[in-house]
């Protein structure tokens, strides 16, 4: 398999991500291409890590992102569940180990405070508005999540999931077969509070 080859499969996808408050939200679709032949539909592209703390999605080769995955959950469970360092730590072995930098995806991984890209080049890019994608469908499902996070008041889970379907419609790559996965941070201890002194209340 040739690198245009290879280029296209790691592309051939889409993966979009969104924060919101305390809310992170990942769609994925379900297509598999190789070269111009649609091998399956319903793949899943979104893993939970760490006790579903963690939720990451990959475009790429599956076998590759799957090493990535594992790779990047020892790292969770070396820095107790710190995403950023994990995912620093995990862009440096992906970069300098002989095995892991022929390795052909992109990542995504979220947890209820930071949404983060990851690359076998070195990156770990956090961005400015809350919004992330990769894989071909990335810049319609980009601008398609920025427009409704916008202008809208909808919750991170409804962007992600509008912004797949609308990309589905654009990208011959992409499928609607969506996937979503969530984290949600946990309610501050006086919401908490408030929430037992209402149940109590007469």
């Amino acid at each position: 398999m040739n690198r245009n080859q290879l280029y296209s499969r790691a592309h051939a996808t889409t993966i979009v991500g969104v924060k919101r408050g305390d809310q992170v939200a990942l769609a994925g679709d379900g297509q598999v291409t190789i070269g111009d032949v649609v091998l399956k539909h319903n793949a899943r592209k979104l893993r939970t890590l760490y006790d579903g703390q963690v939720v990451a999605g990959f475009a790429g080769a599956v076998a590759d992102a799957l090493t990535l995955f594992a790779k990047f959950e020892s790292q969770l469970e070396s820095w107790d569940g710190n995403l950023r360092k994990a995912a620093v730590e995990l862009t440096k072995e992906w970069r300098t180990d002989r095995y892991l930098r022929r390795l052909e995806a992109q990542l995504i991984v979220a947890d209820s405070e930071s949404l983060l890209l990851l690359s076998g080049e070195g990156d770990v890019i956090e961005p400015d508005d809350g919004v992330l994608a990769i894989g071909s469908g990335a810049p319609f499902a980009t601008a398609a999540a920025k427009a409704l996070l916008f202008k809208t008041d909808l919750t991170a889970e409804a962007i992600v999931r509008a912004a797949m379907e609308v990309t589905a419609e654009i990208c011959i790559f992409t499928n609607n077969r969506i996937t979503v996965e969530v984290v949600r941070g946990e309610p501050a201890d006086d919401e908490t509070e408030a929430g037992d002194a209402s149940e109590d209340a007469p």
